[in-house]
């Protein structure tokens, strides 16, 4: 599966059936964790087998089943912090997706186990994402035209059109797509709006945009 086709096939699942995953798929992943980490400079840890997260009062509001297996978002604090998890962990489902898992980003609803994940001096967990086998495969959410989250000074060129449509099949807290992604000749600016978790919602279009227009078509904005 192409990164492109698991974009368009992820959905966000929430009950998942009681079934560890394969030894392979969890070397697979691990290393996948691992290479994002050296990227990212944050601190990715794969917690396997932990029913506690996820087994709560929170959970259940949530309308989670069956979640047993987590990757914990830690990093150093910092400004960027939040960002970094959203594009690096949109990363980390989109690859998910192409091993025949499942995922679901988590913020809130769910128990924090400290014994079940590492937390250096200077760090802090910023969210977390289930994973595993879902009972289903999820449903679309719906979304906005890409004219309400997008500005161009003339005619949107097809690249920035479809980075634009790839950004909008992201997850983003409560699916408010609270983002726009702003055109001046070949540089891109994207900016967050305002509420819950929206920096992290950032780093999860940003890495979208990156899939449906292609990196050598712009550069960011600084």
């Amino acid at each position: 599966m192409e990164l492109l086709e698991a974009m368009e096939r992820r959905h966000s699942v929430r009950s998942y059936e009681d079934r560890p995953l394969e030894p392979e798929v969890r070397a697979e992943l691990t290393g996948f964790l691992a290479q994002c980490s050296r990227e990212s400079g944050l601190h990715m840890q794969l917690v396997l087998d932990e029913p506690e997260a996820f087994g709560g009062l929170m959970a259940h509001y949530g309308k989670f089943s069956g979640v047993k297996n987590y990757i914990a978002l830690v990093g150093k604090k910092s400004a960027q912090l939040d960002e970094l998890c959203g594009y690096y962990g949109e990363k980390v489902v989109l690859k998910a997706q192409q091993m025949g898992l499942n995922t679901c980003w988590v913020a809130l609803t769910y128990k924090k186990v400290k014994s079940a994940f590492q937390v250096g001096p200077g760090e802090k967990l910023g969210l977390v994402i289930a994973v595993g086998y879902g009972k289903n495969q999820g449903v679309p959410h719906t979304s906005k035209a890409p004219e309400a989250v997008m500005e161009t000074e003339g005619p949107a060129p097809d690249w920035f059109r479809r980075g634009v449509e790839a950004a909008l099949l992201a997850p983003t807290a409560m699916n408010q797509q609270k983002f726009k992604f702003t055109l001046r000749g070949d540089t891109v600016a994207a900016k967050a709006g305002m509420g819950f978790y929206t920096k992290v919602d950032l780093g999860i279009v940003k890495y979208h945009f990156e899939l449906g227009a292609g990196t050598d078509r712009f550069r960011w904005a600084e």
